[in-house]
């Protein structure tokens, strides 16, 4: 990644910038940054947008559990060491973080990542027993991260749900899902004024995971959801408006798996998802940046 940023040759990355160049976004959260002891990553990020016009004062890149080697090994196939043998998906240390940019101050985020998965739910027959007191519950990391904005404080609730498919019949990744949802429910209760945001991997009505644990969230009566719409989206045998997806995968195709949740306390002035018509001249450079869909929400403090 930050040889990409450095050297400005990468097609995707520079597609992936001149899209968050587009949303003029006061704050953002993005996925799949990948974290480094001394952040040059995200230096790098942040000095590339700041040639794109974007000023970020604030940054933030947490260490995620993406990535760290649990020393076990927990997909069962004989060896230590492989992705699936990380405490979350990973081949590396560091591997698929979250970055928080932004134009007002970010205070200390309280890190919930060690939270272990075995104390949240029950994950009989879904670890192995020298498993339960090490592997966390979260795949990524759950961070609730304070903000300042003109003298209120608003909370937002990272979402960095793992994957619920690429298991078995016991259903691992999809029951781990689940516990990592039911987690940002409780703590949008405990904050008195949050945003959720990040994503789920799970679909309101389309693909696969517990859809009861995202209504949950979705539903939840401190949030609002506004249902940010793009231009693309869709699939064959969807039952999900296809305005609302915000990412194109080969295979399940396009699904909504990405949000922005405010309090509902709060005003939506806006929202959207900067999947553009086929005629906009930035619908080429969405598809270039990789299979997501950048979600926005503008919204008034109460």
């Amino acid at each position: 990644m930050l040889r990409d940023l450095q050297a400005a040759r990468d097609d995707q990355a520079e597609a992936a910038l001149d899209i968050i160049a587009a949303a003029q976004a006061d704050v953002i959260l993005l996925g799949d940054v990948d974290w480094d002891f001394e952040g040059r990553g995200l230096e790098a990020l942040v000095a590339r947008l700041a040639e794109h016009g974007l000023d970020y004062a604030y940054s933030w890149a947490p260490k995620p559990v993406s990535g760290l080697a649990s020393g076990l090994d927990l997909d069962g196939d004989g060896r230590l060491g492989g992705p699936r043998d990380s405490l979350g998906y990973g081949w590396f240390t560091g591997d698929s973080g979250v970055a928080v940019l932004s134009r007002h101050p970010i205070g200390s985020a309280t890190d919930l990542s060690d939270l272990l998965w075995s104390d949240r739910a029950d994950v009989e027959g879904l670890l192995p027993d020298d498993a339960k007191d090490v592997v966390p519950l979260a795949t990524v990391g759950q961070w609730v991260v304070p903000l300042q904005v003109q003298g209120t404080e608003v909370s937002l609730i990272t979402l960095a749900a793992g994957t619920p498919v690429f298991d078995g019949p016991e259903d691992r990744n999809g029951r781990r899902n689940a516990a990592e949802l039911a987690l940002v429910s409780e703590l949008v209760a405990q904050a008195d004024l949050p945003i959720v945001l990040g994503r789920a991997n799970v679909d309101p009505v389309d693909g696969k995971g517990d859809q009861a644990a995202l209504e949950a969230v979705l539903l939840h009566p401190a949030l609002t959801d506004p249902r940010p719409r793009g231009s693309g989206g869709g699939g064959d045998g969807h039952l999900g408006d296809p305005a609302l997806d915000t990412v194109n995968w080969q295979g399940p195709g396009a699904l909504r798996v990405d949000y922005v949740l405010p309090a509902r306390t709060m005003r939506v002035l806006d929202a959207g998802v900067i999947w553009p018509d086929a005629d906009d001249p930035l619908a080429e450079v969405a598809e270039l940046a990789g299979p997501a869909r950048l979600v926005w929400v503008d919204v008034a403090l109460p």
